[in-house]
């Protein structure tokens, strides 16, 4: 079934000028297929759709048509086999879903930087906590969350922010806002340098500076930019607070990478929470102290400049150009951080990625291996074990590398283990230039941890639909 997003029917003749009143409007859209009308405004739109059936505008066929599409889904989601529950849920914010919820924060926010081993940071340290991220909870959790553009703070006051979190944690935590997000409505990306220098004294009284920076909570349109450049109030806060002396941990929380080429020099460690919830400022704060460590992994390439955003399964045209216009095939691209990249307060090493099906298959095989992981630091870690391949010849220019598999692992130091995958033959398949996913003769490299094995396909397939997994 189909059904319009929120007011569409209303913007056909308010908006884009493509019918002249509400009845033209409706007839345009339920006569184009439009089978459930999302009107936020005006409950009695069902009454001019009526008038509209009667004057044969829309035909009673296209109404009887819309039913069957709506009653058909409700009946294949069992909507009519049994009544949803009203008011039993009993697990609803039980202590189970809590631990679970801060977990999953714990293991998603990514170390990006840790110069000198700064973190974790001492408890007695004195702390400065700073930037217009610090005390909100409505940017831990971001946009259609409490509310339309996530304002969280007034609806789920007994959750920590950075600050709150921060000051349970550490003994010694200070605060000086520096800068703050306007709160005007849908003004979310315009921030007020409200005492950048009342931020720098502070400064001067600390052992280090935590300057939480990023983005206020949005979606949609509203949440629109045309630059990713970390607002300038904010660099201009990280700036002024490097002229102290003291170090620095930048902390991002963002929807989407915002580019900090010229700050992040400035700062000795570098974390990014993105998006993690009510929890985000009890994980961060668990983190910081060392109480958990760091396993998450960046899901995205962070880009370096404005003009050069990259997909992590690049081709190889786009390395980075060496001396004398040759190709360094090894070279990374110039970005900011790439994907699958994150720190921990421990070491690991990968060995003995080893074959364990045969080094030729087909379209119908699994290529099957195993590699181990070993702790070689002093602390208990998790190791997102991530796995890659490679189409080395193919009819269309093919990726550098695509992701196929992952695992995280838990090794205490000093500890092994063997992480065995099982990939499908048809996961190398790509879409060729007739539009139809095609696996081709030829050889593989499968890498994980910067060890590689080549298989080597000996049949080409070709499917007609996507649906190859």
């Amino acid at each position: 079934m189909f059904v319009t997003d929120w007011a569409d029917i209303d913007n056909l003749f308010v908006r884009d000028h493509v019918a002249a009143d509400k009845q033209e409007a409706l007839a345009l859209g339920i006569n184009a297929g439009i089978d459930m009308v999302m009107d936020p405004y005006d409950p009695h739109c069902v009454d001019d759709l009526e008038a509209l059936v009667r004057d044969g505008r829309i035909p009673m066929a296209r109404i009887d048509d819309a039913v069957r599409r709506v009653l058909r889904m409700k009946v294949r989601l069992g909507l009519f086999d049994e009544p949803l529950p009203e008011g039993d849920y009993p697990l609803f914010g039980c202590d189970e879903w809590k631990e679970a919820s801060l977990q999953a924060a714990v293991e998603s926010e990514v170390l990006l930087k840790n110069e000198g081993g700064i973190l974790p940071l001492s408890s007695s340290a004195r702390i400065l906590v700073t930037g217009p991220n610090a005390n909100s909870l409505r940017a831990l959790n971001g946009g259609w969350s409490y509310t339309w553009q996530g304002g969280a703070d007034t609806y789920a006051p007994q959750f920590n922010t950075i600050l709150e979190a921060l000051q349970q944690r550490f003994s010694n935590v200070s605060y000086v806002p520096g800068v703050l997000y306007d709160e005007a409505p849908f003004a979310w990306q315009v921030d007020n340098a409200v005492n950048i220098p009342a931020a720098v004294a502070a400064a001067r009284r600390a052992d280090v500076v935590i300057v939480c920076v990023g983005e206020n909570s949005y979606c949609e349109t509203p949440g629109n930019v045309d630059d990713l450049n970390l607002s300038s109030n904010q660099k201009e806060l990280v700036k002024a607070l490097a002229t102290t002396g003291k170090p620095i941990v930048l902390v991002l929380n963002e929807g989407r990478p915002r580019l900090i080429p010229d700050i992040e020099p400035l700062c000795k460690a570098v974390v990014d929470v993105m998006l993690p919830s009510n929890y985000g400022g009890d994980a961060l704060a668990g983190l910081l102290a060392g109480d958990y460590n760091f396993s998450g992994k960046l899901p995205f390439t962070y880009s370096k400049y404005t003009a050069a955003l990259h997909t992590y399964d690049y081709k190889v045209s786009e390395h980075r150009e060496t001396m004398e216009g040759s190709y360094n095939y090894d070279a990374v691209m110039d970005v900011q951080w790439p994907f699958g990249f994150g720190l921990s307060y421990t070491t690991f090493e990968y060995s003995n990625l080893t074959a364990l099906s045969s080094a030729e298959f087909k379209a119908g095989d699994s290529l099957s291996f195993s590699v181990d992981v070993t702790n070689t630091g002093s602390v208990e870690g998790k190791e997102a074990v991530l796995v890659y391949s490679s189409d080395l010849v193919a009819s269309l220019i093919p990726d550098v590398k695509r992701l196929r598999a992952f695992r995280k692992v838990s090794l205490a130091p000093g500890e092994s283990t063997t992480v065995e995958f099982s990939i499908p033959a048809s996961q190398l398949a790509f879409v060729g230039a007739d539009g139809r996913w095609r696996l081709e003769e030829g050889d593989f490299r499968i890498s994980c941890g910067g060890l590689g094995l080549i298989f080597h396909c000996t049949e080409t397939r070709i499917w007609d639909t996507p649906n190859i997994r």
